[in-house]
């Protein structure tokens, strides 16, 4: 979870109730999970910035340019915003108000390709190394509730295959999210 001012929580109300025509239009694409089942949230406080539409699952901000933001010293305030927000790691698509309003299913593919060029993956469980970071190394679970019982502690998987596993956890259909610590 990326950390905010949290004096920018009254503020970023107000933005909710008192949304522009373009954020409401873009608003209207973006809620309830529309694109790739990924959650957006609007007027969303990062640092000491509030960003207009923001999808944690795959980091990026989507923001909307009014008029006011082609004066030179709003151009400044927003190239050091796009920085700090992609120096934590945040991608940030930006559209002019008039783009939102005219071309609403250009935007909204655009930010179709943004989400599917970079995917969100789920949490990993407790203890678990994603093959994704080294696809040859072995996965190690620990379940501290199940050493307890005597049933074992420890899985390892290569790629899907376990040992030393009890028997319930081998199971495709067992779910690891079912196991309480």
């Amino acid at each position: 979870m990326l950390r905010y001012d949290p004096r920018l929580k009254g503020r970023a109300r107000s933005l909710r109730a008192n949304l522009t025509d373009a954020e409401q239009r873009l608003w209207a694409r973006l809620r309830r999970k529309q694109i790739l089942g990924i959650q957006f949230y609007r007027q969303k406080p990062i640092g000491n910035y509030i960003a207009d539409f923001y999808a944690p699952a795959v980091q990026l901000i989507v923001e909307i340019d009014g008029s006011q933001h082609v004066e030179p010293a709003q151009v400044e305030h927003d190239k050091h915003r796009t920085a700090y927000f992609n120096q934590i790691g945040v991608r940030v698509l930006r559209f002019d108000d008039r783009q939102v309003l005219l071309e609403l299913e250009s935007v909204a593919e655009e930010i179709f390709r943004a989400v599917e060029a970079n995917p969100p993956y789920p949490p990993l469980p407790k203890g678990e190394i994603s093959h994704r970071q080294s696809p040859h190394s072995a996965v190690r679970l620990y379940y501290p509730s199940l050493k307890k019982r005597g049933r074992g502690d420890l899985c390892t998987s290569m790629l899907g295959s376990f040992t030393h596993c009890p028997s319930f956890l081998k199971n495709p259909s067992f779910s690891n999210s079912s196991i309480k610590e």
